[in-house]
């Protein structure tokens, strides 16, 4: 019963944010545009779906994908071994982001572009090719920023520093990178975050900074998502410079 009034709660609050978008399409649709709303019915079933799946994964990621995330930060810190952590963070970051669809989206529609561009062959193995090479790459930093990010957490380090220094490397491999690549290494930054990753690495960092004396989940709990949204720039340059 507590379970069940727990999600009408959630679905109470769904209804809450998602109303302002709701208000904002029909006030266009009926004063700007001052036309009737096409296929009411179906809209409507639409708009309800949508607040029920928010409300389904708003629960799930509180019962399950919060608590993994922090049980298996308490269980690597536990065990002492830094080796395994880092290179559980790596594999959590890599995973997700290569199997993100909006990242193969992303991929698949620079590699058409830069075939229509001249930079590849005009053929699907060779566009197939760019695309692999672009969301390996992107994986690679996004592991490479949540295995740095968990170590920046083990050693309590400012985490102002590395942002700072990460968007000013940004910055001048912007000057350098060849002009096509740069938009498609800025995008790759906001699309390598997944619905998955973000909860379990945010449950990661918090679970972690918790477990280890001297840490405040507050200041050392959060930031591996800005981690994993800054390198991606990098290595998409890079990879754009190189290939």
């Amino acid at each position: 019963m507590d379970q069940l009034r727990l999600f009408f709660g959630t679905v109470l609050q769904s209804l809450r944010d998602l109303l302002p978008i709701f208000l904002v399409v029909v006030f266009f649709q009926l004063v700007v545009i001052q036309q009737p709303v096409p296929d009411f019915g179906r809209i409507l079933t639409g708009a309800l779906l949508v607040v029920l799946g928010l409300a389904f994964f708003v629960r799930g990621l509180e019962q399950g994908l919060f608590p993994i995330g922090e049980s298996i930060a308490y269980a690597f810190a536990n065990k002492g071994n830094l080796f395994w952590l880092l290179m559980f963070a790596f594999a959590l970051g890599f995973g997700t982001t290569i199997a993100e669809p909006a990242l193969t989206s992303v991929a698949g529609e620079a590699a058409k572009v830069a075939a229509a561009d001249g930079l590849v062959e005009q053929n699907a193995a060779a566009m197939e090719e760019y695309a692999l090479g672009l969301r390996i790459t992107v994986a690679l930093s996004v592991g490479i920023a949540i295995a740095a990010g968990v170590y920046r957490i083990i050693r309590g380090w400012p985490i102002q520093y590395f942002i700072i220094g990460g968007y000013f490397g940004v910055v001048i491999m912007t000057a350098f990178a060849p002009a096509h690549i740069v938009g498609i290494a800025y995008d790759s930054g906001g699309v390598t975050t997944s619905t998955v990753t973000v909860p379990l690495v945010t449950a990661l960092g918090v679970g972690l900074a918790l477990s280890i004396k001297g840490r405040n989940p507050m200041i050392d709990g959060f930031g591996l998502i800005a981690f994993a949204s800054l390198t991606p720039m990098i290595f998409v340059m890079a990879y754009g410079m190189l290939v």
